[in-house]
């Protein structure tokens, strides 16, 4: 991004970052990073992908792109990993709204963020693009963070555990 850009992004999004509530993300795992660098990861390619394609709605779509997992661990602490995956949508949504209006748009991206893991489909082309973005950035989160974790594990084990010869 240019410096402008960088500018135009982090002011756009300061209220959201300097949030105490959102900003406990930063003790969230997720993917194997935190919550928080996860979110900002969804939302700075969506303020990219906006810019360079023209979108007019770049500044709700980018706010909404931040919030889609507006969630702590504690709000779902019942449920398992597969009714997560289908219930966080709805929680970081009511979370949002506690704190920010959101219009028609912004509501919908974050409900349906999860589709077709979750029930909601997306009503709008920004929904669908934030969906999009945010299962890439998982992916990527996934195979460089969260793989590289597992993999070092299990190489402990066999080298410790098992005492492999070195």
């Amino acid at each position: 991004m240019s410096k402008k850009s960088t500018e135009d992004f982090s002011s756009l999004i300061k209220d959201i970052t300097d949030n105490k509530d959102f900003d406990r993300l930063n003790k969230e795992l997720h993917h194997g990073i935190t919550r928080y660098d996860h979110s900002m990861r969804v939302a700075r390619w969506t303020y990219k992908f906006c810019d360079k394609f023209n979108i007019k709605s770049i500044n709700e779509t980018t706010r909404a792109a931040l919030l889609h997992d507006f969630f702590l661990n504690e709000d779902l602490a019942d449920e398992n990993g597969a009714q997560r995956l289908k219930d966080h949508p709805s929680k970081a949504l009511e979370n949002s709204l506690k704190y920010y209006e959101l219009n028609n748009l912004q509501q919908d991206i974050i409900k349906s963020h999860m589709f077709p893991c979750s029930p909601t489909v997306p009503k709008y082309k920004e929904s669908w693009l934030v969906s999009g973005i945010d299962k890439v950035v998982g992916a990527y989160e996934m195979l460089r963070y969260k793989a590289s974790l597992y993999i070092g594990i299990y190489l402990l084990f066999l080298f410790e555990v098992i005492r492999l010869p070195r």
